[in-house]
Formats: structure tokens, C-alpha cells, sequence
């Protein structure tokens, strides 16, 4: 079962929240994050990118840095640019991109529901990136950034969920700078707070959509935390719980994640086409291809677009060999192109689906070779893989519109969880 809980969040004030509330501070690199501050000191990047007050040249992963995330966060508390909650509450929070919407439940997530698998990955995680958050949850002793959470839909929370947006007024309702609207409502009826509790705990599988980063990074605080404070607080401490937004599946919408590469491994563009021709029905197209099933992918190469249609003998019903980036990665990238571990081979990038397929075009154009148009992986996909205990190739989803930071702050420096 989930423990999935209510708890009393640090939040801006109203009247600052479109200024302080902020993209994830892995969109940007180093050099953007600085222009992003430089322009808006009230940001929430000030805090999740420390670095950003030092010089360009200084180690962003000094101690020095995270010191000035806690300095920064504490002191902006304290100078009232946040508000603490009184009591514990679930928080309702929409997300409205190019008129679609989509809600979910802000909470916080057991760390022992990650370690006994209640709580779902499908990705693998990287030390060298879990440190970063880790050394900044563990200085600032707050989580910042929510995990991004789904399970499966449940008609009692969702009708709950309903009433409120119904009825109840928001306590935000900005735009940020992206064009998204975000939309956010305090639960204060303790009834309803104690029913999505019950729930949850009904509930076997959750499952992390995006940030496997800072949840593993959470969780190893977490563990930290309780190791210092003894085993007598074992599911005591507010560590003992990570911040999370959690979706039912039919609320989410997966973009597709695009691939171009650098060259053709030595062939022709028609030694090329010739080759895929054994796997693919391939058909030249006038216009930008955009797959509308799955096993169909878009290519551009040479200025034009062709349609390929994998071949039966190509699939599989394995949960990960059965999805489209496998066949693309088994049937073309490796064997073809000679790129053998995407993860690491400088010949290839990823485009996310919010920039387009134009974006293949012109990345086509300046220092790439080609581009793969994706059909997007289902979420009915990312569970079975995560069901069945196994992982995706990198960069298999994208999720769009991205979870706000430092709209909800969760203060993991207390010792019982009410």
C-alpha cells in the first residue's frame, strides 16, 4: 500500500508567486540560469542554481554554493516571501498547456514505498547527478523540486478532486513564462484529506513519471537523516518523506522524444535508405512527418522527409524490446549508424516533442546529419516496463508542462510526521 501524505507546505505569497515559482533547474544550463536570475532576482533558480551568485568560473558544486542555496532560502522565508501552512493538507495543483489541462495531488511519498518497489522507476540513475541534489536537499534541509508521480485512476479521489476545483476557490491562478497556467487549491476539509489518505493506501503501484534524479537524491537524505537521528525515529522524520505531485494516468500526456545524429557512418544517403529498406517500409513524403501509430517513425534526411513502417519481424511484445525507441536504437541506430550507447556517444542528441519537428529541420541544417521523428511512449508502456522490473532506453519520455519549483516547499528538518 502507499503512503502517500498530507503535510503543512512553505508556499509563496500570493502577490509574488508568478515571480518566485520556477522551471526545473535542469532545463538550463549554467549560462541561461545566470541570464534567468540576473533578470528575476525573485526566482526560485536563485535557490535551486546557487551558483549563479558566484562567479562563472567558480565550482558550482562547492560548499560554498549549496551554503548560499540554505542562506537564500531561509532568508527569504524569514523576510516573508514564503508562508507556512498551519495545519497538514493535501494541495490540488492544475497545469493547463495549449488548452489541455491536467491535475494532480501535492503530497509527499514514503522514501521506504521507493526502496520496496511500491513506488515504481524505469529509469536508471547517475551518482554523479544525485550528488548535486543531494549535497542541496541535505544543506538547505528542504526539498524544492516535487517528484512527478502517477498511478492508475481512482474514481474517489478523482471525484474529490472534481468538487474542489468546483467549488472551491484557488489560492494561486497565474501564468508562467512559458504560456502555461498553473492553478493551485489548499484542501481544508479534513474529511476529504483523511479519505485520499485511506485511499492511497489501497493503492499497490505508484509510479515516478519524471525525476528519478531527485527522488533517489531524496531518498539517500532521507536515509542519511534517519541514520543520524537513530533508529528509535525510523518513519518519524519529515525525511522520511519526499515532495511529489501525483497524476492518474489519464490526466498525463507523453511527448514525443526525438532523435538526430551527426552522420551516416560512412554511408550514402541512398546506401542508407537501401539498408532501411530491409527493415521498413519506407515512403518519401512532402510534408514533416509526425507518426501516428506506433511503429512508425518520421525520417529527415537530405532536405526531405520519408515514412518508415517498422517491419512485424522487427517487434517484439517485450515490455522494453517492444518499444519504438528499442527497435529504432536494435534495427538502426547501433547497427547502422555505429551508436552503441546513446547515453554516451557525442554523435547523437535528443529533441523533446514541445519544440517541434522544425527544430529537426534546422538542427538538420547546422550540425546535424538526420532526424528520427518519435511516436510517443504510452503510459500504459512506462507501467508495464516499471511492472515487470525493468528499465527504458534513455530518453524515452517527455512530459509537458513541466512542474513548477519552489511553489510548494516541504521542510524536512522536523522530527514527527503529524
Amino acid at each position: 500500500m502507499a503512503d502517500i501524505k498530507p503535510f503543512k507546505a512553505f508556499r509563496p505569497v500570493a502577490d509574488k508567486v508568478s515571480k518566485i515559482a520556477a522551471l526545473p533547474y535542469d532545463v538550463y544550463n549554467r549560462q541561461e540560469a545566470r541570464e534567468v536570475v540576473e533578470k528575476n532576482p525573485d526566482s526560485f533558480l536563485a535557490i535551486d542554481r546557487p551558483e549563479t551568485f558566484f562567479e562563472p568560473d567558480h565550482d558550482m558544486y562547492a560548499p560554498e554554493v549549496y551554503d548560499k542555496a540554505k542562506e537564500q532560502l531561509w532568508g527569504r522565508i524569514e523576510k516573508g516571501d514564503f508562508v507556512q501552512d498551519e495545519a497538514n493538507s493535501y494541495y490540488i495543483y492544475e497545469l493547463t498547456m495549449d488548452g489541455r489541462s491536467q491535475t494532480g495531488i501535492v503530497a509527499v511519498a514514503s522514501i521506504d514505498d521507493y526502496l520496496n518497489g511500491v513506488i515504481k522507476k524505469h529509469e536508471n540513475t547517475r551518482e554523479e547527478k544525485e550528488k548535486d541534489r543531494i549535497n542541496h536537499v541535505y544543506t538547505c534541509k528542504a526539498q524544492t523540486g516535487p517528484i512527478f508521480l502517477c498511478y492508475r485512476d481512482n474514481a474517489t479521489i478523482n471525484e474529490i478532486v472534481d468538487r474542489v476545483k468546483t467549488v472551491d476557490e484557488p489560492v494561486y491562478d497565474f501564468a508562467s513564462e512559458d504560456g502555461v497556467r498553473h492553478r493551485v487549491w489548499l484542501m481544508g476539509d479534513e474529511e476529504e484529506n483523511n479519505m485520499i489518505c485511506r485511499v492511497f493506501t489501497s493503492i499497490n503501484d505508484i509510479y515516478i513519471a519524471d525525476g528519478h534524479h531527485r527522488c533517489a537524491s531524496a531518498v539517500k537524505v532521507g536515509l542519511k537523516m534517519r541514520q543520524e537521528k537513530g533508529d528509535q525515529y525510523k518513519k518519524n522524520l519529515e525525511a522520511d518523506y519526499f515532495l511529489s505531485v501525483l497524476f492518474p494516468e489519464s490526466e498525463l500526456m507523453i511527448m514525443d522524444y526525438n532523435r538526430v545524429v551527426k552522420d551516416l557512418n560512412g554511408l550514402t544517403p541512398e546506401e542508407f535508405l537501401s539498408v532501411l529498406s530491409k527493415k521498413f517500409d519506407v515512403k518519401k513524403e512532402e510534408a514533416a512527418v509526425k507518426p501516428s501509430k506506433k511503429g512508425e517513425f518520421g525520417l529527415f534526411l537530405d532536405g526531405c522527409w520519408f515514412r518508415l513502417n517498422a517491419h512485424d519481424d522487427i517487434t517484439s511484445d517485450d515490455p522494453v524490446e517492444g518499444l519504438d525507441v528499442s527497435v529504432l536504437q536494435n534495427q538502426v541506430l547501433f547497427p547502422v549508424l555505429g551508436i552503441e550507447d546513446p547515453k554516451t556517444d557525442k554523435r547523437i542528441d535528443f529533441v523533446g516533442g514541445i519544440r517541434g519537428l522544425k527544430e529537426l529541420e534546422r538542427r538538420c541544417k547546422t550540425d546535424m546529419c538526420l532526424a528520427f521523428s518519435m511516436y510517443p511512449t504510452s503510459i500504459n508502456e512506462l507501467f508495464e516496463v516499471a511492472d515487470a522490473g525493468k528499465l527504458m532506453p534513455p530518453k524515452s519520455t517527455w512530459f509537458e508542462p513541466k512542474l513548477l519549483s519552489g511553489l510548494f516547499l516541504h521542510d524536512i528538518r522536523g522530527i514527527v510526521v503529524q
